[in-house]
């Protein structure tokens, strides 16, 4: 069962990671670039995407991290994980980035470089389109 956390209209592309993600510690502020060397994700943007990742990690700083990459427009469109902490429902919020909860099979279902639509006013909030 698929739960919103931030109400959006938004396309894009997946960028997905089977990794959790630490925003403080991993995530490029400026340019919105995975640091990490041992995530699935290294040295590739987040940025105007529609990031689908297992859940966050961290402190709760990390929701700071959030705002400050939407303030520097390096931050994903949207976010799709199986899990909300407190760091990526609450850096959200404060972005106004939306968030959708899904199940392990509809996370197992998206892949990367899919175009997707997310409409929480819709009943399908979340569509595969070509």
């Amino acid at each position: 069962m698929m739960k919103i956390l931030v109400h959006g209209k938004i396309n894009g592309i997946v960028q997905k990671s089977n990794d959790p993600i630490n925003f403080l510690g991993t995530v490029d502020k400026k340019t919105g670039i995975i640091s990490d060397k041992n995530h699935d994700l290294f040295k590739k943007s987040i940025a105007n995407t529609i990031l689908v990742f297992p859940s966050g990690i961290g402190s709760s700083v990390g929701a700071y991290t959030i705002y400050s990459i939407k303030s520097n427009d390096s931050a994903p469109l949207a976010m799709v994980c199986k899990k909300a902490d407190l760091t990526v429902a609450t850096g959200c919020a404060l972005a106004n980035i939306p968030v959708l909860i899904i199940s392990e099979n509809e996370f197992d279902s998206l892949k990367n470089g899919m175009k997707v639509k997310i409409n929480t006013e819709s009943n399908i909030p979340l569509s595969i389109y070509e």
